[in-house]
C-alpha cells in the first residue's frame, strides 16, 4: 500500500491565519467520526508545529501518525514543487498503518501563492485571517482563487480590527464563483463543523 491508497487533505496559508489551530479542531472531531488520521506538518528549518501537534494529539493519534518535514527553503517547495519528501512520510504512515483514512498536510507560508501539488492533495484549504485585512480575497492570490475550500478565519477579531464580515463574505464570492467558502472562529469551534462536512463529502466519501 502506498501514499495513494489514502485520502490526503492540504492545510495552506499565511503565517498567523490559524492553520495548526484548525488542525487541532478538526483531528479530535475525525477521530471521533472513527477516521484514522495522520498529520504532517512543513517547516523551513524546525519541528515547532510538528512538537505541538505532537503534544496536542498524544492521547488521540499514535506518536508514528504525526510527523514534521523540514523543507530546508520555503514551505511552498516541498507542498508544490517537490513533494517527494512529503509523499515519503505519508508513505511511511500507510506502510505502519494499513487502515489510515486521511491524512492532514499542513504548510505555512508568508503570502497567499501556497498552493498543493495534486499528487499530494486530494483536497486543499487555503485559511486566511480576518485579522489580515478584509481586502485579501480581492488580492486573488492563487490559494485564495484554486483551493477547494478558502477558509476565513479568526472571525471573532472582525470589531478589534475594523474588518466587516460582510464585505469579505460579498468579496470571497464575487473571487470564488460557484467555490465554496466558509467562515471559522477556531477558538470556539464555530464554522470547523462546515469544514468537516466538506472535506467528509468531497474527500472520505468520495
Amino acid at each position: 500500500m502506498g501514499y495513494r491508497d489514502v485520502a490526503k487533505v492540504g492545510l495552506g496559508g499565511p503565517v498567523g491565519s490559524g492553520k495548526t489551530a484548525l488542525v487541532e479542531r478538526l483531528v479530535p472531531e475525525l477521530v471521533a467520526r472513527d477516521y484514522d488520521v495522520g498529520v504532517i506538518a512543513n517547516d523551513i528549518m524546525t519541528q515547532e508545529d510538528a512538537d505541538v501537534f505532537r503534544e496536542s494529539f498524544a492521547d488521540l493519534l499514535p506518536a508514528d501518525l504525526v510527523a514534521g518535514v523540514e523543507t530546508g527553503a520555503c514551505p511552498h517547495t516541498g507542498i508544490r514543487e517537490d513533494p517527494s519528501m512529503n509523499l515519503a512520510k505519508i508513505d511511511e504512515f500507510t506502510e505502519r498503518h494499513p487502515d489510515l483514512d486521511v491524512v492532514l498536510v499542513e504548510s505555512g507560508g508568508d503570502n497567499l501563492a501556497a498552493t498543493f501539488n495534486p499528487e499530494l492533495a486530494d483536497y486543499f484549504l487555503f485559511v486566511i485571517s480576518v485579522a489580515e485585512g478584509e481586502d485579501i480575497p480581492r488580492k486573488r492570490g492563487p490559494g485564495v482563487t484554486q483551493a477547494d475550500l478558502l477558509v476565513v478565519n479568526k472571525t471573532d477579531l472582525a470589531p478589534h480590527v475594523d474588518a466587516d464580515l460582510e464585505v469579505i463574505e460579498d468579496d470571497a464570492a464575487a473571487v470564488r464563483g460557484n467555490d465554496p467558502f466558509v467562515f471559522t472562529n477556531c477558538k470556539d469551534g464555530t464554522g470547523v463543523d462546515s469544514v468537516l462536512e466538506h472535506v467528509e463529502r468531497e474527500v472520505l466519501f468520495a
